[in-house]
């Protein structure tokens, strides 16, 4: 999911649209932008299609490529790799988060984008794979707002970075080939079978690439100026420009498929309804387990909004990369952003009501839960 874009901390008396930045309070509004400019630029100029589809590296466009690299390296840039070694002290916690993850919400997206999207391969293709890009960033808002765990929560995005290098090309094989061919059967092998070293090339390109550059530039900088100046002068100033990069893709991908864009908003609404259906089930499904297996308040915080949210700029990326700039792939990673921001801000305020209901005042779960109104 897109990188915070500034450090957010509790206010009293504060709602929570109003503690986020400028930029993340209004994210679906700037790519709704982003969209027109494109698709205006693709009108005035026919020929810009062109000149940016000359420009490649590969299968990928050069403006695409420099685009999603830079969405991916802020975001990668601010996880605390350093802090992985807590996982050891809290399995119990981490392993829930791995189940969440990497078990129960790719299958919830598949199942979603074959009921809903059952006539649209390429959408459900698309949503398959925004499924697998667990969200590594803007979670950290989120959890914040809420009240959640923030140092676990850190930890929780190293680990899910960790898991995407590791396990994405696999499960993407997995769910958009074999377990896709199940549903449809043998016949359909053909259309839904894609090389696993596409997806494995994207990967590391456009997740690899920036990881490791982020890895660098944190030990790095933190080496020579120290952690405080890292977290609380460089990161706040190079993460705003993770939604420029992202901005910046959005404009170049519509201002190359103007032709496609007037069937938009039919299409959108048909991807949108499983998004947030899948936003919903994955955040009260984890925060049910969470606080059945009596976690505290601020983990079960923590392990909700880490299953519900998403890494759409890994998605996009691989969607590009895969099937290209002009698939409704890329169209329907697009569009999950547009999605996520609203529904996860509804959920903060859901998990703050919820809390009096689940938990006690210091945090710990209720033997008996609370009444209506009590």
């Amino acid at each position: 999911m897109r990188e915070a874009t500034a450090e957010v901390r509790p206010a009293e008396g504060v709602g929570v649209v109003a503690r986020l930045s400028l930029l993340d309070r209004f994210l679906p509004i700037w790519i709704f932008l982003a969209m027109a400019v494109g698709v205006a630029a693709g009108y005035i100029f026919p020929g810009i299609a062109e000149v940016f589809d000359a420009l490649r590296i590969d299968t990928v466009s050069l403006p695409i490529a420099i685009g999603l690299l830079w969405m991916m390296y802020p975001v990668l840039a601010k996880v605390k790799y350093e802090e992985l070694s807590k996982v050891a002290t809290a399995w119990k916690m981490f392993g829930v988060s791995v189940i969440q993850n990497w078990v129960v919400g790719p299958a919830i997206m598949f199942a979603l984008a074959w009921i809903f999207l059952p006539d649209l391969p390429q959408y459900r293709e698309g949503l398959i794979i925004v499924g697998l890009a667990r969200c590594i960033a803007m979670v950290l808002i989120w959890n914040m707002l809420a009240g959640g765990d923030n140092e676990y929560c850190a930890v929780l995005v190293a680990l899910n970075s960790v898991f995407q290098v590791l396990f994405y090309s696999v499960l993407a094989y997995f769910y958009i080939t074999i377990a896709s061919s199940w549903v449809a059967g043998p016949e359909a092998a053909a259309v839904v079978r894609i090389s696993m070293m596409d997806i494995a090339r994207s990967v590391f390109i456009f997740l690899g690439i920036p990881l490791i550059a982020g890895i660098i530039t944190r030990f790095t900088l933190m080496g020579r100026k120290g952690t405080e100046w890292y977290e609380t002068e460089f990161v706040p100033k190079l993460s705003p420009t993770a939604i420029v990069g992202l901005l910046f893709t959005i404009i170049v991908m519509f201002s190359m498929k103007g032709e496609y864009i007037l069937t938009l908003p039919g299409d959108v609404l048909r991807i949108a309804i499983p998004l947030v259906a899948y936003f919903l089930l994955m955040f009260v499904v984890s925060y049910l387990i969470s606080w059945a297996l009596k976690f505290v308040y601020p983990q079960t915080v923590t392990l909700s909004f880490t299953a519900a949210s998403n890494n759409f700029e890994l998605a996009i990326a691989v969607a590009v990369g895969v099937y290209g700039i002009n698939s409704g792939q890329a169209l329907a990673t697009v569009v999950g952003p547009l999605i996520e921001v609203p529904v996860l801000i509804g959920l903060v305020y859901v998990s703050l009501w919820a809390k009096r209901f689940f938990f006690n005042a210091d945090g710990t779960v209720k033997r008996a839960l609370a009444k209506p109104g009590a």
